[in-house]
């Protein structure tokens, strides 16, 4: 995913869930290498992607108030915030957090945390779909998900586990979404074989499903106070021994 801004009418994300008009909403996901921002101004999304490696905490304000700025909206001008709550890297989903925390005191708005495995299944295209996310220290962060009437449900749900031991699943035409299964290929397609009908490792978490899947959230009036923005971690180590930072672990 290349660095990119651009402007799309009508439709969020996949197109599925028509919004209310003249709604403003700002989304954004930093769980992976991959800084995401959408900003949805009534009929019209302004979205920016660019691979950050560990600089999300250096460009995410910067490159949302050029976001406003495009739009030409305030802060205050929004109706609330969406992030991606995680799984995801301990250190994105803190800033992801953190920001959706201090941009909604500061502008009194609601927020909504959004499962970054199920945005991973919404950005997917697909109606059932198993999200793995690299975990780092052989692990893996594992969902899987099937859309009935425009809704996902949670056929499996999020959980951390070693490639070899995620959950079995029924059925075929599966298809798998994100880097865990470029990172774990091998071990991953043993346990699922011949159900599989794609598999789309390139796929990251973007604001634009994020915002998609918060959407009706916001309708419903279900969003809540900026304090209960909080990260979803699944596992529930934070920080890595001497031992295996000097192997160059990460979580």
């Amino acid at each position: 995913m290349s660095e990119q801004s651009w402007r799309v009418r009508g439709k969020i994300a996949a197109g599925e869930y028509e919004h209310e008009s003249h709604v403003n909403l700002l989304a954004f996901d930093t769980s992976t290498e991959y800084l995401s921002l959408a900003l949805l101004r009534g009929d019209d999304v302004f979205t920016f992607n660019t691979m950050a490696g560990q600089s999300h905490s250096q460009l995410i304000l910067p490159q949302l108030q050029k976001l406003l700025h495009e739009a030409e909206l305030q802060l205050e001008e929004l109706q609330g915030i969406a992030f991606g709550a995680g799984p995801g890297s301990f250190t994105g989903v803190r800033i992801a957090a953190g920001v959706a925390q201090g941009l909604g005191f500061g502008a009194h708005l609601s927020v909504v945390g959004v499962c970054t495995l199920m945005a991973l299944a919404e950005g997917s295209g697909a109606d059932q779909v198993i999200t793995c996310l690299d975990a780092r220290m052989g692990e893996v962060y594992h969902a899987a998900y099937i859309k009935e009437a425009g809704t996902w449900r949670a056929e499996r749900a999020p959980g951390l586990y070693k490639p070899d031991a995620v959950p079995r699943l029924d059925g075929f035409g599966w298809v798998g979404a994100g880097n865990g299964w470029q990172a774990y290929s091998e071990a991953l397609g043993q346990v699922y074989a011949d159900q599989l009908q794609a598999v789309r490792a390139e796929l990251v978490p973007t604001a634009n499903s994020i915002l998609t899947l918060a959407l009706p959230v916001f309708s419903k009036g279900e969003a809540t106070p900026a304090s209960e923005a909080l990260p979803v971690y699944i596992r529930n180590r934070v920080a890595l021994k001497t031992e295996e930072r000097a192997q160059g672990l990460a979580l």
